[in-house]
């Protein structure tokens, strides 16, 4: 009997589809000349084109349902960055093929006919989707029927599986002020009804490649920052590169890894195992990027691609106007949001939360064992708009929006689940070091080391992991960044208000008289600054000790002399230092950048309103909302590894 009703509703959908689009060709033959409809003469003139329409329209669902896929499929060479951009051209050519095809119509001017393809399957996307179900939630729905009937009624589990959605970047005292303002009322209703709220606390360094690592495989041992240079190979690592990324996977491989049995990993950095992967940075590389990342399953539907592709250009338009706002308020903080940045909103707001969604839905009706999701939006606008002004958190509100949309698939899926929401860490806000001194930190390291500083150093890393991310998905990278580390110049790299500082030519640890004998003044000069909360350096006498403006800590003992200069950067912050002090990468001087409790605010080393990666505010705070029914956490959660170990125990039951 559901099998029967899905297939009317199909059936429905087909009729309605057919019929609207050739009213919608009747319009378009009205309105371009280069495109000629025969009339047939049964005594209505005024419908006398009405079925060559329906003839061209017939022809040309048919054509885009059979050839769609083929064109997606070669397309895929690319990445999901550039495929919307080939959406319309290709439709072009299956409406030139539809004209050369039906006898009762004909083409005088490509051009007119490449439009009229534009447009068609712009108001047929519509149709079969936005405006036929009227809501984003039918619209998925309707994609669940779909789904179901390509899962050729395979049997699934009847034990629960674990469904998990990260919402990137946000933190938890930020999503309490959500639920209370009306914000994110789908979270609020778990809150209130099903789940429970609680924070977690990341290692020093809070960012997704450590928290996701430690999560999805159990170890983040050896990640010191987002970005770190190896003295060993000489070269930069970072998180946002596909290689990179991989080589992290396979230093993990004697562990079991969170999805590794039956698990898919969507929209993250890792595969956490699994073998089915969509948008996973770890697999964004080779000569066949389509085939790595698993986006192209989603533009295998028409209707799918241009509904992105609109409302891509319309979350452009948003941004445009907001940071012509923000700028016209001057409001600050603020950051540079031209250039690229409205593309890169765009891709992680839209496209990169469309595909992650889609491949989840289907993941949900297929009844996979364990899913774990990445919705990356509010992280990147957070970074260029602050972590809770209203263009941010109208981001959240549909990122709510999506989750409500995957819990009511999860209602409708044939395999119960238990959803658990949450993040890898928070933001923290503030003026960066460039804006409030005048020089980011590199410059100011050179300038102590009696260096000239570059016009442009830490400044062209912007923080925002989604650039980076959809640069991954277009093109991939050969290798890891260099740095130059020319003439003996320190390595200095930037990671939210973390701050690495290393000297190639020093093999080893470079300890604090090492530091002092190559370059007398730099760790006082570092020390006493402002906008430098601590230092962390190795004592050439054995251990390593915390360096603040007015004081020290012994990183071993925690013996404090003087003002302790981890005074504000809370109970664990000490503990977080130690963990990292032990990395085989440490830098040779850790920074860790200021942070006024007064004000709650930090000064980032790249250019982010929002910032993350070391200590101070709510960056290091993320959340986790978990079902009541579930074992609890422990009531001190810390660490992405003990996040794993809580994941994991569940998955497993």
């Amino acid at each position: 009997m559901r099998t029967t009703a899905r297939l009317i509703g199909l059936i429905i959908e087909f009729v309605v589809l057919w019929l609207s689009s050739a009213v919608a060709i009747l319009v378009l033959d009205a309105v371009f000349d280069g495109i000629t409809l025969d009339p047939v003469d049964y005594g209505i003139p005024a419908l006398s084109r009405l079925p060559s329409a329906l003839l061209v329209a017939l022809v040309f669902g048919l054509l885009s349902a059979v050839l769609w896929p083929l064109f997606v499929r070669l397309m895929s060479w690319i990445g999901p960055a550039l495929l919307f951009l080939l959406v319309f051209f290709a439709g072009g050519a299956i409406m030139l093929l539809t004209l050369h095809i039906v006898p009762v119509a004909s083409v005088d001017k490509l051009w007119d006919a490449v439009l009229m393809a534009m447009l068609l399957s712009l108001f047929t996307s519509f149709v079969g989707g936005a405006i036929a179900s009227r809501s984003n939630t039918a619209y998925r729905l309707m994609q669940v029927r779909r789904q179901r009937l390509k899962r050729n009624h395979e049997p699934v589990a009847d034990t629960p599986g674990l469904l998990c959605i990260q919402i990137d970047g946000l933190g938890h005292d930020v999503l309490r002020r959500a639920i209370a303002d009306g914000v994110t009322p789908g979270l609020a209703a778990l809150v209130r009804e099903s789940h429970t709220l609680i924070p977690w606390h990341t290692d020093w360094s809070s960012q997704t490649g450590a928290s996701q690592l430690g999560i999805l495989h159990g170890s983040n041992h050896n990640v010191p920052a987002f970005r770190w240079y190896d003295k060993n190979t000489g070269k930069v690592a970072v998180f946002s590169n596909p290689r990179d990324n991989e080589d992290r996977e396979i230093e993990r491989a004697d562990l079991t890894a969170l999805l590794a049995v039956d698990g898919a990993s969507r929209g993250n950095l890792f595969t956490g195992g699994a073998e089915d992967n969509v948008l996973v940075v770890s697999r964004m590389h080779g000569a066949r990027l389509g085939g790595g990342s698993g986006y192209s399953s989603y533009f295998l539907d028409l209707s799918s691609a241009l509904r992105t592709v609109i409302r891509m250009v319309a979350e452009v338009n948003r941004e445009l106007r907001q940071a012509w706002h923000q700028r016209r308020a001057d409001i600050r903080p603020r950051v540079h949001r031209g250039g690229s940045y409205p593309l890169v909103r765009a891709f992680t707001t839209v496209l990169a939360t469309d595909v992650t969604v889609a491949a989840v839905v289907r993941d949900l009706i297929q009844g996979r064992s364990i899913i774990y999701a990445d919705l990356i939006g509010y992280d990147e606008v957070s970074h260029h708009s602050g972590i809770s002004r209203p263009e941010t958190l109208k981001v959240l509100t549909k990122i709510d929006e999506e989750i409500q949309l995957l819990l009511a698939v999860v209602a409708q899926a044939d395999r119960p689940y238990h959803v658990a929401i949450l993040s890898d860490h928070g933001q923290s806000q503030g003026a960066t070091f460039l804006q409030r001194y005048g020089m980011d930190l590199q410059q100011f390291v050179l300038r102590l080391c009696g260096e000239a500083a570059p016009s442009a150093s830490l400044g062209k890393h912007t923080g925002a992991e989604g650039a980076d991310y959809a640069a991954a998905s277009v093109r991939s990278p050969k290798s890891s960044e260099s740095p130059t580390p020319d003439e003996g110049l320190p390595v200095v790299l930037g990671s939210g208000n973390l701050g690495l500082i290393s000297f190639p030519r020093i093999p080893g640890r470079a300890d604090v008289d090492t530091i002092e004998a190559a370059h007398p003044g730099l760790l006082d000069g570092l020390r006493s600054h402002p906008g430098v909360g601590f230092l962390l350096v190795s004592r050439s006498s054995g251990g390593s000790v915390v360096l603040g403006a007015g004081g020290t800590v012994d990183v071993a003992t925690g013996t404090v002399e003087g003002i302790d200069p981890l005074l504000h950067f809370g109970p664990d912050a000490l503990e977080k230092i130690r963990r990292t002090d032990a990395f085989d990468n440490v830098a040779d001087i850790m920074v860790g950048g200021a942070y006024w409790p007064e004000t709650d605010e930090v000064a980032a080393f790249e250019e982010q309103v929002g910032s993350h990666g070391g200590m101070g505010g709510p960056q290091s705070t993320p959340f986790l909302l978990w079902p009541s029914v579930l074992p609890p956490p422990p009531d001190h959660l810390h660490g992405a590894e003990a996040v794993h170990r809580v994941l994991a125990g569940w998955r497993d039951l």
